[in-house]
C-alpha cells in the first residue's frame, strides 16, 4: 500500500463519521429543523458545514488539482470556503448526494497521480508553497474538521431539546 493509497483510507473513515451524523439527523422527527440550527447569530448551521466538506472535495477534485469546472455550479459560491451561510437548507439526501459525488470525483482525480508526484507542488498550490503530499493532508484534516463542528453543533441543539 502506498501513501496516496493510505491517505484515501483516511479519508474513507473520516466520511464514514461525516454519514453516521447526517443519518443520526436523518432519523430526527424534523432533520431540516436540526440541518438548520446554528449555535449563534451569524454562525454556520448543521448544513453548512457537512455541504462545505462536499463542495470543497470537489473544488480539490477539479479546479484545484484537475483544473476543470466543478460540479454544482450552483451550490459552490453558497458552501465554499468564505461564502456566508444562508437560510435555504439543503436536504439530507442533497448533502449525502454532494459527499458521495464528490468523494468520487476526488478519488478519480486523485487516481491520475501516483507516489512520485507527492513532492511536486500543484499549479493551483504553487503560491502556497503545499505539495501535492501536503495537498492529500489538508484535505484528510478538512473533513474531520467541520465534521466536528457538525457534530458538536448537533450535540448542543439536543442538549437545548431536554431542557
Amino acid at each position: 500500500m502506498n501513501a496516496i493509497e493510505l491517505v484515501q483510507l483516511q479519508w474513507q473513515q473520516n466520511r464514514e463519521r461525516s454519514l453516521a451524523t447526517l443519518d443520526e439527523i436523518a432519523q430526527m422527527p424534523s432533520p431540516e429543523q436540526v440541518l438548520a440550527w446554528r449555535p449563534g447569530e451569524g454562525r454556520a448551521h448543521i448544513a453548512w458545514q457537512l455541504m462545505h466538506i462536499g463542495v470543497t472535495e470537489e473544488l480539490f477534485a477539479t479546479e484545484r488539482l484537475a483544473g476543470t469546472s466543478p460540479s454544482y455550479p450552483d451550490l459552490v459560491p453558497r458552501f465554499r470556503g468564505g461564502s456566508t451561510p444562508d437560510d435555504q437548507i439543503p436536504s439530507v439526501d442533497l448533502i449525502r448526494d454532494v459527499l458521495e459525488n464528490s468523494r468520487e470525483h476526488l478519488n478519480n482525480t486523485i487516481s491520475t497521480f501516483v507516489e512520485a508526484d507527492l513532492p511536486e507542488i500543484p499549479q493551483h498550490f504553487a503560491e502556497r508553497g503545499w505539495t501535492f503530499e501536503k495537498t492529500l493532508h489538508i484535505i484528510a484534516w478538512h473533513e474531520p474538521h467541520h465534521q466536528g463542528q457538525a457534530h458538536l453543533t448537533f450535540n448542543l441543539w439536543k442538549a437545548l431539546q431536554s431542557q
